[in-house]
């Protein structure tokens, strides 16, 4: 009772920290609010003394910071978060408007995601094996830049084909294409995860034994998913916040009048009132979307966790084949060593747009420069900073989930905080520059690897060989070096190098936004944002640094060790087979589930 106060209490103090401290942000920044709001409602007139002063009387920002907050704050217990700065109209009932609409976009996403992921891991479900190429298309569609996504959709289905409205926000069918361009990168990644963990739930002794008395296998299929959900939970809850706050490009390209796209405006215009209750919803959403993930999966696996009678779902797996390290590697290196020799910066523009050809491989864009010159010299600065990105938000993240009472609160405030929003709070505290993207995705890229850590050590500590690891006398230092580490940090890191394009394409994100890198630079997510107008017209423009992105994010998942696994069972390991002589190497897990008869029979 008194961890779970300590924890509700620090969770309101860190929300109340955020929400204050963006109220303080213009005096932080030592930058004037009455001269943004003056440039938000017209930027034409003269920001003379005068209209200065008045906007200040207007605002009420002649009396300080301090009490301004604190007449906001006092119109909260009665729903009233004050007036917007720019329009003057009431902030509560255009935020919760607009959160409404991405509550919305954000249910149907998440629809998108789960039948993305159902698809990724249907072999797994089907047959208990990993399938072969899951992680490969799993990195490629999690390498899908959603703006890029979100603009083809537009353009093709949207205008071209006119299956589907492409702009506007008028009924259901205006959701369908941006939870789309939302959802499948996010079910990349949750496919992902869920088929790590499938295998070690089809192997468990309840598995085996109910595939031995002859149980439909979509019986155990559905109770293997549901012993893997736990360890999901935690990651599907950031997803909720993340798209309903995070999704600003998506909603900037289908004009969608959603909490995100609210939100980064008013910290554009600095309307303060409108951007402390708009963050202020999204930290109480992620509060009650913890407290629903943590339910459900106390529902699901809460007596086990209590008496210490689960098994662990990870297991060591066979080793790599170089297949496909080699060929995404040697792909890269080749793309790569081509491209340098050539001149980045060199403007021709006599062949603007110009199709692939023997002097242009990748083709030109719309002021005549090479594109695999540009893709070439671009990587070494997009793979640097995408890798110090991962390696920092990993440790980050494995470091904090060892301390879950004290990181989950964080966890939820840093994931309420979209990062567009936390590089224009960067922006203002530190000045903008070449690092301010870098340090405003990697503040918040570690947050889903520190839930995944927390939910998976939660699970593993109620393990029954922990259980017997620690009657035998072993002290807490040799469980978690010996026992607790080696078992969650495989899944982890292959969850870190899974979100390495996501990383590039965030600050491609932000550069779509104008807050990231700027012209002329090379980086990788600049040349999509460049290039993304012209999509139409040069598709080439835009595809050759997006195949280098999911070449990148396969290339990770592959050294991972997901999508190069050779299995060395049947095909189809569910129709019964007469007993082979097993090997030395072959283990219990190594096995078939319609083998299990046997195995049980001398168990």
């Amino acid at each position: 009772m008194r961890s779970t106060l300590g924890t509700l209490l620090w969770r309101v103090c860190l929300g109340a920290l955020l929400v204050c401290g963006i109220g303080l942000l213009p005096w932080f920044s030592h930058t004037d609010p009455a001269l943004t709001v003056l440039k938000a409602r017209s930027a034409d007139r003269d920001p003379t003394p005068e209209v200065l002063a008045d906007i200040r009387a207007q605002l009420g920002l002649r009396d300080g910071p301090l009490r301004l907050l604190g007449e906001w704050l006092g119109g909260l217990p009665r729903g009233d978060a004050g007036r917007s700065w720019i329009s003057g109209a009431e902030v509560m009932p255009g935020v919760l408007h607009a959160l409404g609409v991405s509550l919305l976009l954000m249910a149907v996403a998440l629809v998108a995601a789960g039948c993305t992921a159902a698809l990724l891991c249907a072999r797994t479900l089907r047959t208990g094996l990993p399938r072969r190429t899951a992680g490969s298309a799993s990195a490629v569609l999690a390498a899908l830049p959603e703006f890029l996504t979100a603009s083809v959709l537009a353009t093709v289905v949207g205008v071209q084909l006119g299956w589907l409205p492409a702009l506007g926000w008028y009924g259901p069918a205006w959701t369908v294409l941006p939870a789309l361009a939302l959802g499948l990168p996010a079910g990349a990644v949750l496919g992902r995860l869920l088929d790590d963990l499938l295998p070690g739930a089809f192997a468990e002794p309840w598995a085996l034994a109910a595939a031995a008395r002859g149980l439909p296998r979509r019986s155990i299929a559905r109770q293997a998913l549901r012993r893997c959900l736990p360890g999901l939970l935690p990651n599907i809850g950031l997803f909720v916040v993340g798209l309903t706050g995070g999704s600003v490009a998506v909603e900037q390209v289908f004009d969608i009048p959603g909490l995100g796209r609210t939100t980064l405006q008013a910290a554009l215009a600095q309307d303060l009132p409108v951007l402390q209750a708009g963050t202020l919803v999204l930290v109480l959403l992620a509060a009650v979307t913890t407290g629903a993930t943590r339910l459900a999966a106390w529902r699901l696996v809460g007596p086990a966790l209590r008496d210490g009678a689960l098994s662990s779902l990870h297991r060591p797996q066979p080793p790599v084949r170089g297949i496909l390290h080699g060929v995404y590697g040697t792909t890269l290196f080749v793309v790569i060593a081509l491209g340098l020799p050539r001149d980045p910066l060199a403007l021709d523009t006599t062949a603007r747009l110009q199709a692939p050809s023997p002097s242009h491989p990748f083709g030109t864009d719309a002021l005549g420069r090479d594109m695999l010159a540009r893709i070439a010299h671009g990587a070494l600065d997009t793979l640097a900073l995408a890798l110090a990105i991962s390696g920092a938000a990993l440790l980050t993240g494995v470091v904090l989930g060892l301390l879950p009472r004290f990181s989950g609160p964080v966890v939820d405030t840093v994931n309420a905080v979209p990062p567009v929003l936390v590089a224009l709070l960067a922006t203002a505290a530190s000045g903008s520059g070449p690092l301010t993207p870098a340090l405003a995705v990697t503040a918040v890229a570690w947050a889903p690897l520190a839930a995944h850590t927390s939910a998976l050590l939660r699970q593993e500590r109620a393990t029954l060989h922990l259980t017997a690891t620690r009657a035998l006398g072993a002290g807490p230092w040799h469980m978690l070096r010996h026992e607790l580490l080696p078992a969650v940090l495989p899944p982890v890191t292959r969850h870190a190098l899974l979100r390495l394009p996501g990383v590039a394409l965030a600050l491609a994100s932000l550069g779509f936004l104008g807050l990231g890198a700027q012209p002329p630079s090379p980086e990788w997510g600049l040349l999509l944002a460049e290039n993304q107008p012209y999509a139409e017209r040069a598709p080439w423009a835009v595809l050759a640094p997006a195949a280098v992105l999911a070449l990148l994010g396969a290339l990770a998942v592959a050294a991972a060790g997901g999508g190069a696994r050779r299995p060395r069972r049947p095909r189809r390991p569910w129709r019964a087979r007469r007993p082979r002589h097993r090997t030395a190497t072959e283990t219990d897990a190594d096995q078939p589930l319609a083998r299990e008869p046997e195995l049980a029979s001398t168990r």
